[in-house]
C-alpha cells in the first residue's frame, strides 16, 4: 500500500490540488456561485437607487412648489388630502375615458 502511494505520489497531489481549486472556483469567496449572488444584489441595489432617486425628484418638485413660488392649487390639493377638507355642497365628478 505504501509503495502504491509512493508510486502515485504526483497523481495524488495533482488530484487533490485539482479538487481544491475546483471547489474554490465554484463555492469559494470569489467563486461562481458567490459571483451570481453578488450580481443579483447589485441589480437589486441599482433598482432601489432608481426608485429612491425618483422619490427624491418628486419631493424636490413638491418642495419647490411650497417654497419658491407658492402654488395655491398644490396647497389646496394638500389641504384636501390631509385634512379631508371640502367646500359646502361641493360636487365630485368622475370622468371616465374610453381608450379605444
Amino acid at each position: 500500500m505504501l509503495k502504491n502511494i509512493k508510486k502515485n505520489y504526483f497523481v495524488l497531489i495533482f488530484t487533490s490540488l485539482f479538487i481544491y481549486f475546483f471547489f474554490n472556483l465554484l463555492d469559494g469567496e470569489r467563486g461562481l456561485i458567490s459571483y451570481f449572488e453578488k450580481k443579483n444584489i447589485l441589480d437589486e441595489l441599482k433598482n432601489n437607487k432608481v426608485k429612491i432617486s425618483n422619490k427624491i425628484s418628486d419631493l424636490e418638485i413638491k418642495n419647490s412648489l411650497l417654497t419658491e413660488n407658492l402654488d395655491l392649487d398644490f396647497i389646496e390639493l394638500l389641504i384636501r388630502e390631509k385634512f379631508l377638507f371640502g367646500k359646502k355642497d361641493e360636487k365630485h365628478y368622475i370622468i371616465k375615458t374610453n381608450d379605444n
